[in-house]
Formats: structure tokens, C-alpha cells, sequence
């Protein structure tokens, strides 16, 4: 996607020094656009704990690159001590963030092809590049499939409606949170670019107001048509007949349809059910969890700290500044996800085309995993 008129993507190889990682830090995002360099496996991982990059698909190709970096600080001895040492930074990898399943996926991903591909340590290296690179194409060019499938469900609402397609969205799953175009928004630029009106509803998303710094600066950029709204508004909107339909991205879905996302989701969707709205969900595979069923009672619900309740982050006076909120005192409760059950979703949105939310529905588009 564009920044500024130049393409981007959210995670990259420094041009002059390939042993560098470099991201576009989300945390100074709508106010400044910093680019961050990330040398170390500890830096990646103190990135995605702290969320200078955040999103599922995002979350999955910086764990490839977090562990082409421990390739490169791992002992070249021998393929038994390199590979102890890129088994040691996986487990570092994957307790950064889990509830988002693409951590893990990706993490195991490079264990398990590495000594396919490699016999020497300085091989090693090469294929944890290699690996790390595939991940990173393969989530923008399912992103790009996602769109062309996602578009038609927008196609349909037009030529029925004839006028502008209203479109809810909530939390940040665009281009920010993957490699490049984005889950919920990749369907919303495709209509962009094939001339079907649009506006979006973009939902502020507490605490951390993704959705109010990212996924707002993200239709800035891109010249989409949209409102900011706060979380709460949703509701209102669907009554009054002003949403045609909802897409929310996936931290993880499960093998019979739940779906986990940034909080707030289910309440959209039990909105959405009230009131006759399509509910949809747009992820990669790399999203789906085939071992778990029940996501109420399986997924892991990260819980995060009360800062992020009790203080808001903005732009006063040209200095980006926090400010608290509550009283001192007030403790906060900070759950970062919640489960929206498959009954309450219209469709799942992949790159092999739009599934019920079942695992019958998904294991006709994935029928290697019956």
C-alpha cells in the first residue's frame, strides 16, 4: 500500500544491510511515520510484545524474520548446536503474543523446514531467509486473493442497492496488520479500484484505538471515503439501516468457525444478527487453528496491561502525548480479544474463496485437512 504516494510494505529487509530488519513502528501511527531497525531476536521480540507492529498475518512473517535473525546470531559449530539455539529463540518467539495463532504457525514453519533445506549452519542461514521471505509473500498475495473474493460480496450489495456500499470495521486488519493490502480491507480497496462506491464505518477500537489511529490513516492514504466512530455507535448505526454489511479480520479462527479478534468484535456481531446485517471475516489459512473447535473454551485470551485502559495516547501542541484517564487508583481490566461463535458469522473470507463458518464449510475449501 501507499504512504505518501511510495509503496510500502509493513516488514522488509534494509536495502544496504540484508542482517537487518526493518518495520514501520505502529506506535507514533497517525502522527509520525517512523521506520524501525531490528538487528537482534530480542528486538524482534520486544517489537511484537510491545506492538511496534501488531496484526495477525504481520505478527506471523516478523516470527520468519525473528528467526532468520537467530540464524544469523546461532552457533555455527554444528547443525545440532544452530538448531538448538533456533529452537531456544522460537519458544522466546512465541510467548510474545498468544492468542494470534500465525505466531506459532510461522515459528514451527521455519523449525521444520530448515533441516529439509540445510546441512550446514551458513545453509542454515540462507534457508531461514528463504523461509522467512516465503511467509512474507505469501500473506500479501493471499491478502490480494482475499480482495478479489471479498469484492464480490460488495459487488452483490451494489447492484442491488445502487448507491454507496456501507461497510463497518473494527480494530485494524488492513494493510497494517499484514504484509501488504490487508484481510477486512483488501475486498474494500478492490471495490475502490474497480469504481464501487464505498464508505466505511471505522470503529475507534479501545483501548489502543487501532482502529481510530491505523485503520482511519490507512483510508487517509489511500483515498477511501470513511467515518470514525466510537465503539459504542455500532448499534445505532444497524438500526437505523446505515451499515450494509460488517468485515472484521481473525487473530484465530477455529477448525469449526469461532473466531477470535481484538475486543469489541462480538459485540458487532451479535449487532450485526439483530439486525440483519452480513457479518464476515476475512483470513489467511495461516489464521485457522485445525486442532481446537470451541473457541469460547480453547483460544487463549490474552490479558494486557491496565496502562492501555487508563491512559489515551494524542497529538497536543505538536507532541505526541499520554494522558490518564481514571483515577489513580481504579484498577483496570484489559482483555485484548474476544470470541464471536460461528453462528453469528455470514461467512469466512480466504484466499481459496468464502466459507461457512463451519468445519464442514471449511474443509470443503481445505480438504487436505479432513
Amino acid at each position: 500500500m501507499n504512504v505518501n504516494g511510495k509503496h510500502y510494505r509493513t516488514i522488509w529487509l534494509k536495502p544496504d544491510d540484508p542482517k537487518v530488519v526493518q518495520i514501520i513502528d505502529q506506535r507514533p501511527l497517525p502522527h509520525r511515520f517512523v521506520v524501525e531497525d531490528l538487528r537482534t531476536t530480542d528486538e524482534m521480540a520486544r517489537a511484537i510484545k510491545e506492538m511496534h507492529l501488531r496484526g495477525a498475518g504481520l505478527i506471523g512473517a516478523a516470527a520468519g524474520y525473528g528467526m532468520y535473525l537467530a540464524a544469523l546470531e546461532a552457533p555455527q559449530s554444528s547443525m545440532e548446536s544452530f538448531m538448538a539455539y533456533l529452537r531456544e529463540a522460537g519458544e522466546k518467539l512465541k510467548k510474545t503474543r498468544p492468542t494470534a495463532v500465525n505466531l506459532e504457525w510461522a515459528v514451527e514453519r521455519q523449525l521444520a523446514s530448515i533441516p529439509q533445506q540445510a546441512e550446514t549452519p551458513a545453509e542454515g542461514v540462507e534457508a531461514a531467509l528463504r523461509i522467512a521471505t516465503e511467509i512474507a509473500d505469501e500473506d500479501a498475495d493471499f491478502c490480494r486473493r482475499i480482495g478479489e473474493h471479498g469484492v464480490k460480496i460488495i459487488e452483490e450489495i451494489y447492484e442491488k442497492k445502487g448507491d454507496t456500499v456501507n461497510i463497518l470495521t473494527h480494530c485494524n486488519a488492513g494493510w497494517l496488520a499484514f504484509v501488504d493490502y490487508g484481510t477486512a480491507t483488501a475486498p474494500m480497496y478492490e471495490a475502490q479500484k474497480r469504481g464501487i462506491p464505498i464508505h466505511v464505518w471505522v470503529d475507534e477500537t479501545r483501548p489502543r484505538n487501532q482502529g481510530a489511529r491505523l485503520t482511519a490513516w490507512e483510508m487517509v492514504q489511500q483515498e477511501v471515503p470513511h467515518t470514525v466512530i466510537a465503539d459504542n455507535t455500532g448499534g445505532h448505526l444497524m438500526q437505523h439501516g446505515m451499515v450494509d454489511m460488517v468485515i472484521t479480520g481473525a487473530d484465530r479462527v477455529t477448525r469449526c468457525g469461532d473466531v477470535a479478534n481484538k475486543i469489541g468484535t462480538y459485540l458487532k456481531a451479535l449487532a450485526a444478527a439483530d439486525n440483519g446485517v452480513p457479518f464476515y471475516v476475512a483470513l489467511p489459512s495461516s489464521t485457522l487453528d485445525w486442532t481446537i473447535c470451541d473457541g469460547v473454551k480453547d483460544i487463549p485470551i490474552e490479558q494486557r496491561g491496565d496502562d492501555e485502559v487508563k491512559y489515551i495516547q494524542g497529538l497536543h501542541e505538536g507532541e505526541v502525548k499520554r494522558v490518564l484517564l481514571t483515577p489513580p487508583e481504579s484498577p483496570a481490566a484489559n482483555y485484548g480479544f474476544d470470541v464471536t461463535p460461528s453462528r453469528l458469522v455470514r461467512g469466512l473470507i480466504t484466499e481459496r474463496g468464502i466459507a461457512e463458518a463451519s468445519e464442514e464449510g471449511l474443509l470443503k475449501l481445505y480438504p487436505e485437512r479432513r
